[in-house]
């Protein structure tokens, strides 16, 4: 008798009082003790306001039963497909949408819709690797910043290779305590070409030196990535920069000079497709008989093996031990050590292997200083100034 009198009562009303009955109405099915004859009668009237020629009685419909688990599934999937105003209440909070319903309206949905997906509560990892295959660059961030979504190391690897040049997305990603180290290098690569083109584009660098610029820094960052990433990372890190195109000869040579010889092993086995022990045992054998072998199964240019040659005999004598920063800049000494050497020989074409080594010992040299000149100030901050008077007395 009520739902009779409501449809013909919401002939005559205008739009703000039958958005107003239609939330009424809706409350109505999902709590009121209604006979089994009303409740069907209310369903009936609710599916009958899905075609309300007014926006707002259909928001109206969508607020109302959209966080409840005993909302008709039929008004709920009716009105994901609606105007995006409409669909981004049930998208967002229905827990009556499966897993296929989400990933639909992701891929068929605009902007709007797919921002309400990204903000869902334990959103399930399918649903977050169709909004980062798909999603608009909003979208992605949403999904970034929700706590609560499950979302998988492809998923985050796909955002950053369509969305890692946007400040916003490297920011919120940068955030996340559980980014692992081959996406965080992927987040310093687009950086590092974003920078590039920047400069390169307001001509203050020519392209080719940006771009080199670009290629040392990506390099440096590299290492350093290496050295404060957890020990199980690095061989997924260095499977990356393989598959990246990226783990030359000048980054494993950057590694060893800047003693991380974790990175340097798990980069030759990797290269030469052989266990980590095994390449770690010819690395530190003191007799230095199985490491050309070991070289050239990596496939590493002849041209940089005496560098290589010489920092090995370096490290086997101690030459990393005490050095500051740890294994994350490049070892002024060792880097003089294997430059001086390498110059004294004349084997084949070696200037490019010189002109990479002076380049080291440059920013070795430059990073010596910038420590130098850190420790200086903060040893001024803790020693009390000298006053002459004080000390006369």
């Amino acid at each position: 008798m009520i739902v009779r009198q409501f449809l013909q009562w919401q002939r005559t009303a205008s739009a703000a009082e039958r958005a107003d009955a239609t939330s009424a109405l809706a409350r109505a099915y999902l709590y009121s003790d209604l006979s089994p004859d009303d409740r069907a009668a209310a369903e009936g009237a609710l599916l009958m306001l899905l075609d309300d020629p007014s926006p707002l009685v259909r928001v109206a419909l969508a607020q109302a039963l959209a966080a409840s688990e005993h909302a008709p599934p039929t008004v709920i999937l009716a009105l994901a497909a609606d105007q995006p105003e409409i669909a981004a209440w049930v998208l967002e909070h229905s827990p009556l949408l499966l897993d296929a319903d989400l990933v639909d309206a992701v891929a068929t949905s605009g902007s709007t819709a797919q921002l309400a997906i990204a903000s869902r509560d334990l959103l399930p990892p399918a649903v977050s690797a169709a909004i980062a295959e798909v999603g608009s660059p909003e979208a992605c961030l949403v999904l970034i910043e929700n706590p609560r979504a499950g979302i998988a190391p492809f998923s985050l690897d796909r955002i950053v290779e369509r969305f890692g040049h946007l400040g916003a997305v490297r920011e919120a990603m940068l955030a996340r305590a559980d980014l692992p180290a081959p996406t965080r290098h992927g987040l310093v690569a687009k950086l590092a070409q974003a920078l590039a083109g920047f400069v390169t584009a307001r001509a203050w660098l020519e392209e080719d030196r940006a771009q080199r610029m670009a290629k040392e820094a990506c390099e440096k960052a590299t290492v350093i990535l290496a050295a404060v990433s957890p020990g199980h990372e690095i061989a997924p890190l260095v499977r990356h920069l393989r598959e990246s195109g990226q783990l030359n000869a000048g980054l494993v040579l950057r590694a060893l000079l800047s003693g991380n010889i974790e990175l340097f092993v798990q980069a030759l086995a990797e290269l030469s497709d052989m266990p980590h022990m095994r390449v770690s045992a010819l690395v530190h054998d003191q007799r230095g008989t199985g490491f050309r072998a070991l070289y050239r199964k990596a496939g590493l240019p002849e041209s940089t093996y005496p560098a290589f040659c010489e920092a090995i005999e370096a490290m086997r004598e101690g030459g990393f031990v005490g050095s500051p920063r740890g294994a994350t800049s490049l070892k002024r000494r060792m880097v003089e050590r294997v430059l001086t050497r390498c110059a004294e020989q004349s084997l084949g074409d070696i200037e490019p292997l010189l002109t990479l080594l002076r380049r080291f010992a440059a920013e070795a040299a430059r990073e010596e200083a910038r420590m130098f000149c850190d420790d200086l100030i903060a040893s001024d901050a803790i020693t009390p100034p000298y006053e002459p008077a004080r000390a006369a007395a």
